[in-house]
């Protein structure tokens, strides 16, 4: 027996890596959530996560960001959502069911309920973990799988998708980085008759354009910031995917399409992510990318379901 509807908060300071992640587990619980971005003003955003909230988002000030009637269940992450979440759980007088996704950096017993990736390695009664993170990539994919955008639909068959991240962690995107990237894609894309590569709002420029120069040849596609972003088109036709190791969030969207993936691990990637890389090769879904990517049929990995019954489960528990 399923849980009734429930009023549902998803709260961040509107930082996409946040956002896919709670978005993805608000939507599973009720698609008719509500959306509230935080911007705390100094010092009450640099005293996050240990200090209380702006004096202006005071819940139930009028006017606030926060007022009731307050939700059933609260789904926040990042450090700044930190107060803001203690706040609807104090001012709800404990009836909000909060769920922090990721390393709150406080005592996790604040919150009903802290998922975060493996790699954080966070213990407690109340703290659930996976290897991959959640996301809300199952529509889009089968949306892009029918409707591909221009500029990808269009390219032969097979083809080989390549996905940039950026600096992050102390990860490196220099032009020597990208010039060596470059030499290995172009080693491996003569198995295929097209490539196709997405870059993020992290790539740096100087390190597209260098990365660019070295990648010639006929049905060649690489997204150059304009219109709608091609990554899940990407994502969807590729018969095979190299995604850069410095994001969690992408790793765990690329080995849930069931595609082979190959992930190139960038000088100075962090140990956590470089530890999550290996236990997805551990695994057989992700492969490191050297110079070669020849295409394997993993059974994709995807711990968005698991994470969303985690949350209903101990719902339901606390509702008997």
């Amino acid at each position: 027996m399923g849980l009734p509807a429930m009023c549902v908060w998803v709260l961040t300071d509107g930082k996409i890596g946040d956002d896919v992640q709670c978005l993805a587990v608000a939507g599973a619980l009720n698609p008719a959530f509500e959306k509230k971005v935080i911007a705390p003003r100094p010092p009450w955003e640099w005293l996050a996560p240990w200090g209380p909230v702006d004096p202006r988002d005071v819940p139930g000030k009028p006017g606030g960001l926060i007022a009731a009637p307050f939700p059933d269940v609260l789904i926040a992450s990042g450090r700044r959502a930190v107060p803001y979440a203690r706040a609807v759980k104090q001012a709800s007088g404990g009836r909000t069911f909060t769920v922090f996704l990721k390393d709150p950096r406080i005592d996790t017993t604040v919150f009903d309920l802290v998922w975060a990736p493996s790699h954080d390695r966070l213990e407690g009664a109340n703290v659930f973990s996976t290897l991959t993170s959640p996301h809300g990539l199952k529509p889009r994919l089968k949306e892009a799988a029918l409707n591909p955008a221009t500029g990808v639909g269009g390219l032969p068959k097979p083809m080989l998708g390549v996905i940039l991240g950026g600096p992050s962690g102390g990860a490196r995107f220099d032009k020597d980085v990208a010039e060596d990237l470059a030499e290995n894609i172009n080693q491996a894309r003569g198995a295929y008759a097209s490539l196709a590569v997405v870059p993020s709002r992290r790539t740096p420029a100087r390190f597209m354009r260098a990365l660019s120069a070295k990648l010639g040849g006929e049905n060649l596609f690489i997204w150059n910031g304009e219109g709608a972003n091609p990554y899940a088109d990407v994502l969807a036709h590729a018969d095979c995917l190299i995604v850069t190791a410095d994001s969690h969030n992408m790793m765990s969207e690329a080995v849930s399409t069931g595609t082979g993936v190959y992930a190139y691990r960038p000088p100075g990637l962090a140990a956590k992510l470089d530890w999550t890389s290996r236990e997805l090769d551990r695994l057989g879904v992700l492969r490191p990318f050297l110079d070669r990517a020849e295409p394997f049929s993993p059974e994709p990995i995807d711990a968005t379901d698991e994470i969303v019954a985690e949350v209903r489960k101990r719902l339901s528990s606390r509702t008997i």
